[in-house]
């Protein structure tokens, strides 16, 4: 069965989808990007702080379900423009652990800001 996982530290759905599903031991999260929990963007020109925000949003999810970023087993990111790549390579580290998740880097044509951002999380008992 699956159980819809929101936060309210992370932006609302913005159509019909859920923010959180928890299934079969794993927490998939869904695209999130640089908005505050009401919605606005963060960050403006700003890629370090547009991923940052990006990848709090994920792990206000994670910690609603009970886990954590640091047992994401794949992440995908959406990059507005590819020169953003090592960047964040290196900013990533902030919020996930070693071995690194599987990853998928796509660019992609975002409308107004740099990174969205999704992941698949192992829940407490399957991170073992």
């Amino acid at each position: 069965m699956n159980q819809l996982v929101t936060s309210p530290d992370a932006p609302k759905a913005a159509g019909a989808y859920s923010p959180g599903i928890v299934s079969g031991g794993f927490l998939f999260v869904a695209g999130q990007g640089p908005f505050d929990s009401a919605g606005a963007l963060v960050g403006e020109g700003d890629f370090a702080e547009q991923l940052r925000q990006t990848f709090r949003n994920l792990e206000a999810i994670a910690r609603a379900a009970g886990t954590s970023l640091r047992h994401t087993v794949r992440l995908g990111v959406y990059l507005k423009n590819m020169e953003n790549w090592q960047a964040l390579n290196e900013l990533s580290k902030e919020f996930l652990a070693e071995p690194y998740p599987a990853r998928t880097t796509i660019q992609a044509d975002l409308n107004g800001f740099e990174i969205e951002a999704d992941v698949i999380v192992a829940l407490p008992d399957a991170a073992r």
